[in-house]
């Protein structure tokens, strides 16, 4: 598995295939492989003629585990994006990223829109700028001794989606501490690159699609049918609409 360092910090990736590249950026307790290896997305993509770049996270995978909240400000994590693209010599991509993934992409977006081509928020509606994604409940929650300790049902949730990924939850509680920032509806409404938002219909974490569209100028909206957050990321709707998108962007 090839790595480099930005910084300190040692991130894991993985560069799949030719043709123009799509950086993919995972959700808060997932990985490279959990959000986007074993559904599928890697390998559709490449079949689609991308070159697809996937990476874990500072805090998830095979990357480096930090215990400071103040290492997964954001703006940092979303610097790790752009790291990893000098490091491959790619000017500018198609991001797309997933729940925290897309908050990170959408601080890239606002922030080095000459690096992104386009931009998929998958799994983020207007909870980019109202919040509403984890919270203190589910850090406590991975801090926790045991699953029996519990009770907050969102904090079981993502206690017992850790523990399936085998991470090291004592990161993943500093990572949701040190990376709440939320943007600003200003923020938001200057992103100017194409815009994809897609959203499973009964994702009660993301917040509405069609809300956030509205903020950004001439965003568009992949409604995934019957999907919740966790269930939505696999999906084939998500998947023919993202390549429907990236088939028609600039």
């Amino acid at each position: 598995m090839p790595s480099f360092h930005h910084g300190d910090v040692e991130i894991a990736y993985l560069d799949e295939g030719e043709g123009d590249p799509v950086v993919l950026v995972h959700g808060f307790a997932s990985s490279k492989n959990v959000n986007w290896v074993y559904p599928t997305w890697v390998s559709e993509l490449r079949k689609s003629g991308f070159r697809v770049i996937a990476f874990d996270n500072r805090g998830h995978g095979n990357s480096s585990k930090l215990y400071d909240p103040e290492d997964y400000h954001i703006g940092t994590m979303a610097s790790d994006i752009t790291a990893l693209m000098d490091h491959l010599a790619i000017a500018r991509a198609d991001v797309m990223g997933y729940s925290l993934g897309a908050r990170m992409m959408g601080i890239l977006a606002q922030t080095r829109p000459e690096r992104v081509r386009s931009g998929i928020f998958g799994g983020l509606g207007i909870g980019l700028i109202e919040g509403g994604s984890p919270g203190e409940s589910v850090a406590m929650a991975l801090d926790a001794p045991s699953l029996d300790d519990v009770t907050d049902p969102f904090g079981r949730t993502f206690r017992i989606f850790a523990d399936q990924t085998r991470s090291d939850r004592r990161a993943l509680a500093a990572c949701l501490r040190g990376s709440r920032r939320l943007m600003t509806e200003t923020e938001v409404a200057s992103i100017k690159v194409p815009t994809l938002i897609a959203v499973g219909t009964k994702d009660e974490i993301a917040g509405s699609a069609q809300a956030l569209a509205n903020v950004i100028p001439g965003a568009e909206v992949l409604d995934i049918p019957n999907r919740d957050h966790m269930r939505a990321v696999g999906d084939k709707v998500y998947k023919e609409g993202v390549l429907k998108f990236l088939s028609r962007r600039p």
